[in-house]
């Protein structure tokens, strides 16, 4: 999973801050600028006339309320992301190109050795990449599904269907795991407030989400692949079956059917996905 900045903040004071703090032109008000940054990022922000000038007031204080500032001070990782972007323009204010230029290369660094979900671009902003998008997506699927106990124990099943694929990529395990997706993202359907049809035809018809008539008709045309090709959810029609299904239909069916998720769930906000 491509990961975001919240879950390893606690690593950035050794790996990134510490380095650059050691860098031969970093200031000694380094932390007093970047902390009083910080706190336009925090959950409950500090008094600038008090509390806060209290505390950039002091470089040494500044350096231990910094270094010590918890995850769970942040609002989430839209705020880790935007404190980032900004403490690039403190630091270039500073006026050393090679500061600037270090804290650049300490943040990619840190990018390439936690595999976080941004691109790093000059002069400095973070942008989601498309396989982070695809992980927030999976993860906040599993958030909404554990909300509910059937929605959870589907979405169990179906990760265990893919798990279970190691060593035994056989056609049958790829029909169980595709059955098993299909299974999840019905139930999801029918949980949309829109929807009062018993197929999955007539919900897809009735959530009203579709951008155009060809998406909508895509879902259903793969639920009817499901149906119709033999053993994944009915019987299907030997006829209609053009060669044993295998590995490229699992990676293929999977993820265009996860594709489809934000469409069948109001509580997929596809907003947060990308940059949250």
């Amino acid at each position: 999973m491509r990961g975001e900045f919240i879950g390893v903040w606690s690593e950035m004071w050794r790996q990134v801050w510490r380095k650059l703090a050691d860098h031969r032109d970093a200031p000694e008000d380094l932390f007093c600028e970047l902390y009083r940054e910080l706190n336009k990022s925090f959950v409950v922000k500090l008094d600038p006339a008090t509390s806060l000038a209290a505390i950039v007031d002091d470089k040494d204080e500044a350096r231990i309320a910094f270094r010590d500032t918890k995850v769970t001070a942040l609002t989430g990782e839209l705020s880790a992301v935007e404190f980032l972007e900004r403490a690039h323009t403190v630091i270039e204010d500073f006026g050393s190109e090679a500061l600037t230029n270090r804290y650049f290369l300490l943040i990619r660094d840190f990018l390439d050795k936690y595999s976080l979900r941004y691109d790093l671009r000059r002069p400095f902003s973070l942008h989601p990449t498309l396989p982070g998008v695809f992980a927030r997506l999976m993860r906040d699927l599993r958030q909404v599904t554990a909300q509910d106990a059937g929605l959870a124990g589907m979405m169990r099943d179906f990760e265990d269907c893919v798990r279970d694929l190691k060593g035994n990529e056989t056609p049958l395990k790829v029909k169980q795991c595709i059955a098993a997706q299909f299974n999840l993202l019905e139930a999801l359907l029918r949980q949309h407030p829109n929807t009062h049809g018993n197929t999955f035809g007539a919900m897809c018809n009735e959530t009203g989400d579709w951008p155009h008539d060809a998406v909508k008709e895509s879902a259903k045309q793969i639920y009817k692949f499901a149906s119709d090709y033999p053993g994944i959810r009915h019987g299907g029609t030997q006829a209609n079956q053009l060669r044993e299904i295998d590995m490229r239909d699992m990676v293929s069916v999977t993820i265009m059917l996860a594709a489809f998720t934000p469409y069948f769930s109001q509580a997929l906000n596809a907003s947060s996905i990308y940059s949250d």
